[in-house]
């Protein structure tokens, strides 16, 4: 279908009017839980550190795990002594009992577990490409995971800190206990708290790690660049984005809008400004598909909108398609092909 320039500009209009009726309502709906949380935060340090990892949880979830496979479609728990169990697109939810011996599974499947073990017992989150899911911890910490992500924690919170590690991207709600400080660890990097929310993005595939702060105060250390690889530290504050870029270990911050970095648990993605082969990585990993760009210039355009993920690939596709100036094709049963217009 051909869309005139003007029918064009009107869409745009249409869809970046639709963003902010979004986040308004989010606001609204959000507003009571993000008070609390700020309430919890403001008296909480938030501790990030790019260092070396010697932890055991870090070592089990680099040696004694597996990663998210492309080619697999369900989403699994694996206990720690190596059994696992199957978690259906209806039963995403997951909720640990305090001992962290009962796993509710869904509304109607529960499932006890052995802790009778010496030393830590860890459980292991795996999401593949295409789904989406939650886990409540054994502490209370709620942790929402997105496309190609692994958590691995353990099965209770017997240390002196919390301690998970995290593959992909995840979205923490943090139980406050400022006895036991709740760290997140990823490549080159160590994120302490006591109770906030936050989205940290590690995936392996991509050049940098990001952090997104909703609330509360972060200080962030990492390596420097320099010849000695001096230590370096910054202090953002809610609202702001840090992008520590793996290969030059430099680290960048700027202020955004959270709620772009947390909608896509709602089954929603928020885009200002974003490449278009950005989006499709996103929209890649969400639904599980190879989605191929043709055109480097074409990759480069920006784009600003509102996409309803519960929608068909297609019909998201079709959406970014009609405010810019290109087409596309099936290029097999899982791969889409989008190129210039001829």
């Amino acid at each position: 279908m051909n869309i005139h320039e003007d029918d064009k500009k009107a869409l745009k209009k249409r869809i970046l009017h639709s963003v902010g009726r979004y986040k308004r309502r989010q606001r609204i709906k959000q507003g009571t839980v993000i008070l609390g949380c700020m309430l919890l935060a403001m008296s909480a340090g938030f501790y990030y550190y790019g260092g070396e990892q010697t932890s055991a949880i870090y070592k089990y979830a680099k040696t004694g795990t597996e990663d998210p496979d492309k080619n697999n479609s369900d989403v699994e728990l694996i206990f720690s002594d190596g059994q696992g169990v199957v978690v259906s697109e209806s039963d995403s939810a997951i909720t640990y009992s305090k001992t962290g011996k009962e796993v509710r599974i869904g509304a109607s499947r529960t499932i006890t577990q052995d802790k009778e073990q010496q030393g830590v017992a860890y459980n292991t989150l795996i999401v593949p490409y295409g789904r989406r899911s939650r886990v409540a911890l054994s502490d209370g910490t709620v942790v929402w995971l997105n496309s190609g992500s692994k958590l691995v924690y353990p099965v209770a919170f017997t240390q002196k800190n919390r301690e998970v590690y995290l593959e992909g991207e995840g979205i923490f709600d943090v139980a406050h206990n400022k006895d036991q400080p709740f760290l997140v660890l990823a490549d080159d990097h160590k994120i302490k708290v006591l109770g906030t929310v936050f989205n940290v993005s590690n995936y392996p595939e991509d050049s940098s790690v990001s952090t997104v702060l909703k609330s509360g105060s972060v200080e962030i250390a990492y390596k420097g660049d320099g010849l000695l690889k001096k230590e370096k530290t910054i202090r953002i504050s809610p609202g702001t984005m840090t992008v520590y870029d793996k290969g030059s270990q430099q680290m960048a911050s700027r202020e955004v809008d959270v709620e772009n970095y947390f909608s896509w648990k709602e089954g929603i993605f928020i885009f200002e400004g974003d490449r278009l082969d950005d989006i499709v990585k996103k929209l890649s990993r969400y639904y599980n598909v190879d989605i191929r760009i043709k055109n480097k210039t074409l990759a480069g355009q920006t784009f600003s909108g509102y996409l309803d993920l519960k929608n068909s690939v297609e019909q998201v596709i079709s959406t970014i398609g009609k405010t810019t100036d290109f087409e596309y094709s099936r290029g097999g049963e899982n791969q889409w092909i989008i190129n210039q217009k001829n």
